[in-house]
């Protein structure tokens, strides 16, 4: 080979070299910003976005500290270009902080500034710290608050800090995607060989780079001996550094029928399982299984321990409440009801309570583990078996049914038996009647905490049969002038939304909202809604209603009312994760019309019969005419919830055809 193709070969080698070593690392400093990084056109991103991410690196590690334990460090760099005024959100910080007992987190070496290029120059704008704020969410947690200053269309933001904290247990999460497309995400953990955690990665989203390697680590701890001279350890050994990164990670938007876009986006978390510093020594467990985890939250003093003690002083209380039961379904209904309707729930996002269950029931208010936990302890005062089971709520996000991952779980209900019967009981909310749950319960897993059974029982969408029966019938009055009924009896969750809507505002509200839908051509009298106090029942709304602007040469009338699907709920074309029904739904509606005299029937919509996937879901719309009038019945049915991304273009389709279809009207024309 000649010298000058050895030098050609040779500096192709290192340009390619240095291609890679740029593709596998981004080198960034806070506040290093050049001209040229406001220009992103080199790079691949949703150009509608109104904010890019271009990166966001993180990075845990463990510390020795001066309690005789370990913490952990966790260091973050965020760079963000804002495209328009929609990507102002994004400049809004906040940085949980936790606190426990003498145990804590500190928010260290926070710095934030944006920049912005003015007349080709970069231009800084530094966060004044004495705009940053402190809000306490509640005993454990407290939030830092603030806005980037000085932010405009093409401004950078910068934002970069540290966070020490005592709580190994809760090794720091990761999510590579979100709201706005971000060009690099990376995450990389060192865990010492004695800590072992469990890591759950979620999405679709593929890792550009993924490396595990083991590296040398030593560890400085002083151990506290009160009076005496501390002691101070020195631990080698070695640690297994992880790094995870994503490049060009779309945004994932949130759609009709999510339940929450977390589900779906692509994450990693960990949980601590063991802790072993070499093999003769003790291991110490903290995941385990369900038996263990079960177990350690019935000891919980924020959580079970409560359900162990005597309660005597409830004991009154319970002898007025179930004075006169004839047996055990009674006393399970009438304590349940006495909790539902004489406590406030404070918080619908609680796993552990705040206040001892004697504090709670003294105040008539607690957050939804307080109030549960103290129906559980009411009904086992009175000898009725039941226990407190834990569920990860639908907008809280799926929870891991392979391991016992306490921290995904954020909601307590009560689970009451007698004999052979089970009863599902959630006393938090004022309008839900027996043995029924609230609709964001829904999610899939749930799990009994009970030292014997731990057992999993499945709430799903799926299990969940709203139907919905509606009719009207509209007929010539003496004088010839159409007059009409309507008659709807609701689907247990639709009713609850009634009844939640009618004691937000008034029973008049509602009809005043059905009105103001319908407009001026109808006129509504008569209302009513039955079975609105009653709520282990479907309610029932009726009207009578008078239609004006009948007397035109054509006539044009949409037999579904008020009733038709206006839009399709399904807009995007296509979709990356399933589509989420709260439940499957059976809608059923009839319509009878008397042709009013002097006209005929010039067009009428035509039958029409859609299929959903073959017998996953039909729509049905049947009409016909006769001499004095028409009939037409409709129905759609949906005979699952869950549909998954290969199944959204036929669902979109389907709700198509029926927008489509809903919209046609019946043509009268006066006889000449």
């Amino acid at each position: 080979m000649t010298t000058r193709r050895l030098l050609t070969a040779t500096l192709t080698l290192l340009l390619l070299q240095n291609y890679l070593i740029g593709q596998d690392k981004l080198n960034i400093k806070f506040g290093k910003i050049a001209p040229e990084d406001f220009d992103l056109s080199k790079y691949k991103y949703d150009t509608g976005a109104s904010a890019v991410i271009i990166a966001d690196i993180g990075n845990t590690s463990f510390i020795g500290n001066t309690k005789g334990d370990f913490s952990l460090v966790f260091k973050r760099h965020k760079r963000i270009k804002i495209i328009n005024k929609n990507g102002y959100d994004i400049a809004k910080e906040t940085i949980f902080v936790y606190q426990r007992n003498s145990d804590e987190e500190k928010l260290k070496d926070l710095k934030a500034a944006t920049f912005n290029l003015e007349n080709g120059k970069v231009v800084e704008t530094d966060l004044d710290q004495k705009s940053i704020f402190t809000d306490k969410v509640d005993k454990y947690r407290s939030k830092k608050k603030f806005t980037f200053p000085a932010v405009k269309e093409g401004s950078i933001i910068d934002i970069s800090y540290t966070i020490e904290s005592d709580f190994y247990v809760d090794l720091r999460s990761w999510t590579f995607q979100g709201e706005y497309p971000c060009l690099w995400s990376e995450y990389q953990v060192t865990i010492p060989q004695f800590f072992h955690y469990v890591a759950v990665n979620q999405g679709d989203q593929n890792f550009a780079i993924h490396t595990s390697k083991e590296v040398n680590v030593n560890y400085s701890i002083r151990q506290p001996n009160g009076t005496e001279r501390s002691e101070f350890l020195s631990i080698m050994g070695t640690a297994t550094e992880n790094r995870w990164v994503m490049k060009n990670v779309p945004p994932l938007k949130e759609e009709s029928f999510t339940t929450t876009i977390r589900n779906h986006v692509s994450k990693i978390t960990f949980q601590l399982h063991y802790v072993q510093f070499g093999e003769a020594n003790e291991r110490h467990d903290y995941m385990g299984n369900w038996f263990i985890a079960s177990e350690k939250l019935l000891k919980h003093e924020n959580f079970g321990q409560a359900l162990d003690e005597d309660n005597h002083w409830m004991k009154e209380d319970l002898k007025a409440i179930t004075t006169g039961c004839k047996n055990n379904e009674e006393k399970i209904r009438k304590i349940y009801a006495f909790v539902r309707s004489n406590f406030t729930c404070t918080d619908h996002d609680r796993l552990y309570t705040d206040n001892s269950l004697k504090t709670v029931f003294k105040k008539r208010n607690g957050n939804v583990a307080e109030i549960n936990l103290l129906l559980v302890a009411m009904l086992r005062h009175e000898d009725i078996p039941s226990d407190p089971a834990v569920l990860s709520t639908r907008d809280n996000g799926y929870c891991s049914e392979t391991y016992p991952m306490i921290d995904g779980f954020n909601y307590v209900i009560c689970v009451a038996r007698d004999n052979d019967k089970t009863f599902y009981l959630d006393a938090s909310e004022p309008l839900m009647g027996f043995d029924h749950l609230p609709i964001d319960c829904y999610n899939g897993q749930a799990r009994i905490i009970n030292k014997e059974k731990p057992y999993a029982i499945y709430f799903d969408s799926d299990s969940l049969h709203e139907r919905t029966v509606t009719g009207v019938v509209i007929i010539m009055d003496e004088k010839g002038k159409p007059s009409g009924s309507f008659q709807s009896t609701l689907g247990y969750y639709q009713s609850y939304n009634l009844r939640e809507k009618a004691k937000k505002k008034s029973e008049k509200d509602v009809f005043k909202d059905i009105q103001t839908a319908y407009g001026s051509d109808v006129e509504i009298s008569n209302t009513g809604i039955d079975s609105l106090d009653q709520l282990e029942y479907p309610v029932k709304i009726h009207y009578d209603f008078d239609l004006k602007n009948m007397t035109d040469d054509i006539i044009y009338f949409n037999p579904m009312m008020s009733e038709a699907y206006k839009e399709n709920p399904f807009k995007s074309a296509d979709r990356k994760y399933p589509v989420e029904m709260p439940y499957t739904m059976d809608e059923l509606y009839s319509f009878s019309m008397e042709i009013p005299e002097g006209y005929v029937v010039d067009e009428l919509p035509k039958s029409a019969r859609v299929m959903l996937n073959d017998k996953e879901g039909m729509f049905e719309y049947l009409i016909q005419k006769n001499d004095i009038g028409i009939q037409m019945q409709m129905r759609i049915k949906l005979n699952k919830a869950l549909f998954l991304p290969e199944d959204y273009s036929t669902l979109r389709d389907f709700f198509a055809s029926i927008v489509k279809k809903q919209s046609e009207q019946i043509v009268l024309k006066k006889k000449k």
